[in-house]
């Protein structure tokens, strides 16, 4: 029997899935962007909006349809995909975590004088008191509800003081003089890829809303997770546009504290601050939340185990960042691997959306999977192409 539906959690589930995406590779990725395309970026993040709403329906409705999580559908699809897919997912969770914790760590070093690894260490206790109250469930999804606020509130704020020119951003939106396949893939990679679509859709399933009868209400929290994501790029967008628009110049070792600097001087550096920190913390948890949940159905122990071993997990992040630290480089790199990993996890739901034995009577919409197998197309051939860049170098 089916719980009564939960709108408080659907809510959770997509500010999570957001949150999750609005790490500080993200703020990173799209300061960087601007900087290189100008109002062009506009034409990209539109482009890239229809590629995250596409490929976050799809992914969305098969797993609430089959009540399944992804790596049981992939083992279904094909017997080992599921295992492949979640070792994928993983390393990739564990890369995008270590960039999480050099971002918070970053935001504490600008509020309160600490050194970065010392602030990633107690960003990392921050995020693991979530995991240590037994009612996970409701404090995962208050806390995504805060700090996706938090950080929309703040980007909003920069975007207004930075003035913008409008006029041009909307005609270079769909009049673009530049585009960059690689800004494309890093940042769908960077809000759709890896785990990321996954964490609004598995925590729906630990909530036990699933079944062909929700998906009406799963499509509102699908669409509005990528707005949520979609809102926080454009913002972020304008912001960098108003400051270099005005004469200003990124630094490109930390191009988004450049844009909140150069927009409202010491106090806008204090915005950063809160906003990485928010940004970085916020991503610790879904990205270790959506990575456990991703091999928690392969042993018994696991599963009765789940809150110990994302404490782990975020526990071993920290710890590698102690060690290895985490460039600006790199975090504009986790997005384009991410984007690596959507088209065979986007290409396992379209599959998976025509076997009976996984999703019943249950019929995708045909508009749906024609556009997906365009999705993965675009993305299997950006990411081959940017693979052969990256031999070539």
């Amino acid at each position: 029997m089916k719980k009564k539906f939960n709108w408080s959690v659907l809510i959770g589930a997509s500010f999570l899935m957001a949150t999750s995406s609005i790490g500080p590779g993200f703020l990173t990725q799209t300061a960087l962007f601007t900087a290189q395309l100008g109002a062009s970026f506009g034409f990209v993040i539109l482009f890239s909006i229809a590629i995250d709403t596409i490929a976050q329906l799809n992914i969305w409705r098969v797993i609430v349809v089959a009540d399944k999580p992804a790596q049981e559908i992939a083992n279904q699809v094909f017997p080992g995909l599921g295992y492949f897919t979640s070792f994928l997912v993983f390393l990739g969770g564990m890369a995008f975590n270590i960039g999480n914790m050099a971002g918070a760590g970053l935001g504490m070093n600008v509020l309160f004088g600490m050194t970065v690894a010392h602030g990633a260490i107690v960003s990392a206790a921050i995020a693991l008191t979530i995991f240590i109250y037994k009612e996970t469930g409701k404090a995962l999804d208050l806390f995504a509800k805060s700090f996706g606020v938090i950080k929309i509130g703040l980007a909003l704020f920069i975007a207004f003081v930075s003035k913008p020119p409008l006029a041009e951003a909307i005609i270079r939106s769909v009049s673009p003089t530049h585009f960059s396949f690689t800004a494309l893939l890093t940042i769908v990679g960077g809000t759709v890829g890896g785990y990321i679509t996954f964490s609004g859709a598995h925590r729906l399933l630990d909530a036990g809303l699933a079944g062909k009868e929700n998906l009406d209400k799963v499509n509102k929290g699908a669409l509005g997770a990528i707005g949520l994501a979609s809102l926080m790029r454009i913002l972020l967008f304008l912001a960098a546009l108003g400051v270099i628009h005005a004469g200003g110049k990124l630094n490109p070792d930390n191009p988004a504290a450049s844009v909140f600097q150069l927009a409202a001087g010491s106090f806008g550096y204090t915005l950063f601050g809160i906003e990485i920190m928010s940004a970085g913390i916020s991503s610790i948890v879904g990205t270790s939340y959506t990575s456990i949940s991703f091999i928690k159905s392969f042993h018994p122990a696991i599963l009765r185990y789940n809150r110990q071993f994302i404490i782990g997990f975020i526990i071993t992040a920290c710890i590698i960042f102690q060690i290895v630290g985490k460039p600006v480089k790199t975090l504009v790199m986790v997005g384009a691997i991410n984007g690596f990993i959507l088209p065979l996890s986007l290409g396992i739901m379209l599959i998976a959306a025509y076997k009976s034995k996984i999703i019943s009577n249950y019929k995708q919409p045909l508009w749906l999977t024609i556009f997906g197998v365009l999705v993965v197309g675009i993305m299997a051939w950006m990411s081959c192409g940017a693979i052969l860049q990256m031999m070539g170098h």
